[in-house]
């Protein structure tokens, strides 16, 4: 049997900043589902549909500019 390939040197370190990216695109997916949620039971509690597309408006516009301003930033 050939013996396993030795990992590269800096093998490890890419495999955390894979994971890291990984769990940071995770974390927005699911803020953006959240607020989504939240906005559909606001608008359903409130019972006006301005006020529902408004949050989501809100939050869409938000995470624009969160990830614009990450990307500047590097």
């Amino acid at each position: 049997m050939p013996a396993a390939p030795s990992p590269k040197p800096g093998h490890r370190a890419d495999d955390a900043r894979l994971r890291s990216a990984n769990v940071r695109t995770a974390i927005v997916l699911v803020s953006i589902a959240a607020v989504f949620f939240v906005g559909i039971l606001v608008a359903k509690l409130v019972g006006d549909t301005s006020t529902g597309m408004t949050v989501l408006g809100a939050a869409v516009l938000l995470f624009l500019v969160v990830a614009i301003g990450r990307n500047l930033r590097k």
